[in-house]
């Protein structure tokens, strides 16, 4: 297949985290930022072969550019789930090969196929001959006592022999054994100097930085060292309001900053939309609450939206009750917020 060359734009992405950055998740990001891609949860290769697509793969388009991370370790299923997700309308398709839970090792895939940089390669050759989107991987700088810098650079050249340029890579190691899937993502340490030599030593791919990074501006300081791109995190999820001025910063845009009025407004007409799909309210007001972080009030709204938002048969108007219990300094946004609230 032809490749549709580098979209799309990676400076700034939002990683894919489980139980986190589900449809309903990635609708809210994309109220704050345009332009920053969005990743999806990973699926495996049996889920999205045998399971519910729409459930599973669904969208909305206003999530563009969006990445579908598939999880697995057989060629032919990556190949025949990266030509589904080209047909939903994925802008990329992602090889886990950084994820170190039991469930996956136990599948033989994840973080310990970088002990397999050959199986990865068939793997990644697969599904580029699959699709003419972008086929990238993401992983880890290490695994176990299999940490050495020449063994990332191995993995690397390996897998960018099938023609694969972009790699996403989280800058720390990867305990199979001893750690939980949380502690992996904090215990060992962050050397993103190693991420940073691989660049070097390979300037004609294209090499994302992912782990620890907090905000914007310390994203900007890893693409000043040179990174092609950064991904956030929980930062990202946490702390989502980080994200506001990302188009303005990281992608030129030209248009106003977002204000949490809209967000606000955005996330109502969407909440009345879920519940005429029968869907609770919660499915999206769980990943809300770090909307109002840092702000007087922030508190109570995450209380509302806990206590209030999980019951069954609550309303989008939950989101502007919410609201209501946060003091927005006038000024700080461009309009006064506590007329959505009042609707």
């Amino acid at each position: 297949m032809s490749h549709t060359g580098t979209y799309p734009d990676r400076r700034l992405s939002v990683a894919p985290m489980m139980d986190c950055t589900d449809r309903h998740d990635r609708f809210f990001l994309r109220q704050i930022t345009r332009r920053t891609l969005l990743y999806t949860e990973m699926v495996t290769t049996g889920a999205v072969l045998n399971g519910d697509r729409e459930k599973l793969l669904g969208f909305d388009p206003v999530e563009h550019p969006v990445a579908l991370q598939l999880g697995g370790a057989e060629p032919r299923p990556l190949a025949d789930c990266a030509a589904i997700a080209q047909d939903w309308g994925y802008d990329e398709v992602n090889l886990n090969v950084g994820c170190p839970s039991d469930r996956v090792q136990n599948a033989r895939f994840g973080a310990c196929l970088m002990a397999e940089p050959r199986l990865v390669a068939d793997c990644v050759a697969a599904m580029r001959d699959a699709v003419s989107i972008p086929v990238t991987v993401k992983t880890r700088i290490g695994i176990d006592d299999r940490d050495s810098e020449a063994a990332l650079r191995d993995f690397v050249d390996t897998v960018a022999a099938t023609g694969c340029r972009t790699f996403i890579v989280h800058a720390r190691k990867a305990w199979l054994q001893g750690l939980s899937p949380k502690e992996n993502r904090n215990v060992p340490p962050l050397d993103y100097g190693r991420v940073y030599r691989l660049k070097q030593a390979r300037p004609d791919l294209e090499i994302i930085i992912n782990g620890g990074v907090p905000d914007l501006d310390t994203a900007k300081t890893h693409l000043d060292a040179g990174m092609d791109g950064v991904m956030l995190g929980r930062a990202a999820y946490h702390t989502p309001w980080i994200l506001a001025e990302a188009d303005r910063r990281f992608f030129g845009a030209a248009s106003a900053l977002p204000t949490r009025a809209d967000v606000i407004a955005a996330l109502m007409g969407y909440a009345q939309r879920l519940q005429s799909e029968g869907l609770p309210v919660k499915v999206l007001t769980r990943h809300i609450m770090g909307l109002c972080a840092g702000l007087p009030g922030a508190r109570a709204w995450r209380r509302h939206l806990s206590e209030v938002g999980r019951d069954k048969d609550a309303g989008p108007e939950v989101i502007a009750e919410a609201f209501a219990h946060v003091e927005r300094p006038l000024g700080a946004e461009e309009v006064d917020e506590r007329e959505i609230a009042a609707q």
